[in-house]
């Protein structure tokens, strides 16, 4: 019999035998049974199984399709036949700016021609008043057929009376019109702020519209009110929230961590509303003072890491830019601006002064950190705070760990600090690293493969809406190192890809255990969550170039089915 048995069905088997499903089941019928598919439980002690069964929030069952019979009662358990489709645990964004989803935005992702910007410009001043702001971004310059940065000359034109914002996909640049100018009272003798960069003509020394990093704050935008009665607001925010949670369940994307912000009575309201369908954790700002921690301990007291839903999570704060901006932190000039090696967001002193006190206040820390001179500052300041308060759990991290010098790749495990990373990063970011910082400093970029060789934790997510939060772009990301239209070759620096498995396990459990929900997340086991996505592909075996047209057939969150593809 055994000759006849797959690889697949070898294991099932196996692990029929091995958690004794051949016992009699006697408790109460399950709410929940998935059968018939191809579950990658993310468990390294019970790998394959066929079917699930769940009671309540929990899974109670992880076994083969005939052991998952005793579990169903007909007319008390849903039961869903996956067909044989793959079916994994919840994605887990350890990094998304999560937001309500704003109608009026412009989207500028992927343009190649800055000539649609005022395009689009113009028809967003078509639809508004005089004097309302416009807002828009993600463009990236370096995807320009001329690769060069937009200018305010792009927008002046066709917005003369509104104030226009378009930041770049990194949110750490934004170009701005005259109008901005104005209001703002910039003029070519106003200095760049400490941390930011004004940048300006060679020749006139005029400002060319673009503000990186601080500068950003010197803008006044002068807009008027958008005037919307209270309950307008309400009824605009709550489609903005209900469209940006389908988004989230169409994707499989089950839990959010929210890196600096989110407000948790917001997600309370909605959950109160019986709305919520995604685990969010919200964050606070890395600070020293002592009054802005004990109000941050309360948070944590009233959404505490023991619960499920809504949790306050670690303090978040910024070392540097980015290498799109050219703003990260680099030991040596950049090859292509000779004269910068990109803006601290503060000093050493400032940095340790933080780290110090939200540590010893128990706290867990995430620091934006892109270029290789943050991240080994940031983890200059982690293995002091050891020094000092001693060591603990802390759970530490690096939010991105881009680009890292080869003695801090180690240091990662050795101090406990957890790199939170984000794979489309790299197939974004790969088009112009080697231009900015050179192939050998490219060998530290997005290091997946060496960083889990040195024992490091690696936890995965997509930087929303830098990024989009489709986890298949950054597991085919992960597992080619190409670029969305799946370029000739073998990738990118492609020592360091990953399995598909790898990935998956990196994007659920790696996220799990950054949060320090390890425990009941980020596996399909019995006694965890019972969030699980159901894919229409197999995405272990197809060819990557088919990895981003996969879909999401179910999404279950807490044992309920949130999202179901039509026609399934």
């Amino acid at each position: 019999m055994l000759k006849r048995l797959s690889a697949f069905g070898l294991t099932v088997l196996l692990l029929a035998l091995s958690c004794g499903c051949g016992q009699k089941y006697t408790g109460p019928p399950a709410d929940l049974v998935v059968r018939n598919a191809r579950v990658l439980t993310i468990d390294k002690s019970h790998q394959r199984a066929q079917a699930v069964a769940v009671i309540g929030e929990e899974i109670i069952a992880v076994t083969s399709n005939r052991a998952i019979n005793q579990y169903i009662e007909e007319g008390t358990t849903q039961v869903i036949d996956a067909g044989g489709r793959l079916m994994v645990p919840g994605f887990n964004d350890a990094h998304a700016h999560y937001a309500p989803l704003n109608p009026d935005y412009i989207e500028l992702r992927y343009i190649t021609d800055p000539d649609i910007i005022t395009e689009r410009v113009r028809e967003r001043v078509a639809q508004v008043r005089p004097g309302e702001l416009i807002s828009g971004g993600h463009w990236e310059h370096e995807m320009f057929d001329n690769k060069q940065w937009p200018t305010k000359e792009l927008i002046d034109g066709v917005a003369p009376d509104n104030p226009v914002a378009l930041s770049r996909a990194d949110g750490h640049s934004v170009l701005v019109n005259s109008y901005v100018l104005r209001a703002s009272g910039i003029t070519n003798d106003t200095p760049d702020p400490p941390g930011g960069e004004i940048q300006r003509d060679p020749v006139t020394g005029e400002a060319t519209g673009i503000f990186k990093e601080a500068a950003k704050g010197l803008l006044n935008y002068g807009a008027i009110r958008v005037r919307r009665t209270p309950e307008e607001q309400a009824a605009r925010e709550a489609r903005g929230w209900e469209a940006m949670l389908e988004l989230t369940r169409s994707l499989g994307v089950t839990s959010i961590q929210h890196p600096g912000g989110g407000n948790a009575e917001t997600y309370q309201r909605i959950m109160d509303e019986g709305k919520l369908t995604v685990r969010v954790d919200v964050a606070g700002r890395l600070t020293a003072d002592e009054e802005q921690l004990q109000r941050y301990a309360e948070l944590l007291q009233r959404y505490p890491r023991e619960g499920n839903w809504i949790r306050f999570g670690m303090l978040k704060g910024f070392m540097d830019g980015t290498l799109g901006s050219a703003t990260m932190m680099v030991f040596e000039p950049f090859e292509d601006e000779p004269d910068k090696t990109g803006l601290p967001q503060m000093s050493y002193e400032e940095l340790e002064r933080r780290v110090l006190a939200s540590d010893k206040a128990g706290f867990q820390i995430g620091i934006h950190a892109i270029g290789p001179k943050a991240n080994n500052w940031i983890l200059n300041a982690f293995e002091k705070a050891r020094e000092v308060n001693g060591v603990r759990d802390s759970r530490h991290r690096s939010e991105h760990a881009q680009i890292l010098i080869d003695d801090d790749i180690p240091r990662f495990a050795e101090l406990a600090v957890i790199a939170s990373m984000q794979p489309t990063h790299c197939i974004t970011d790969k088009r112009f690293c080697e231009k900015r910082i050179g192939y050998e400093r490219s060998k530290g970029a997005y290091a997946w493969r060496r960083l889990l060789d040195a024992g490091a934790r690696i936890a995965f997510g997509t930087d929303y809406s830098v990024e989009p939060l489709d986890p298949l772009e950054g597991l085919y990301a992960s597992v080619t190192r190409k670029d969305r239209a799946g370029e000739p070759g073998d990738g990118w620096f492609p020592d360091q890809k990953l399995t598909m498995e790898e990935a998956i396990e990196l994007y659920t459990l790696g996220s799990a255990y950054v949060q320090f929900m390890e425990d009941r997340k980020g596996m399909i086991k019995v006694g965890y969550l019972a969030d699980m996505v159901i894919f229409n592909d197999n995405l272990l075996t197809i060819p990557h170039d088919q990895i981003m047209k996969s879909r999401v057939d179910y999404t279950i969150v807490g044992g309920k089915v949130v999202y179901r593809r039509e026609g399934q």
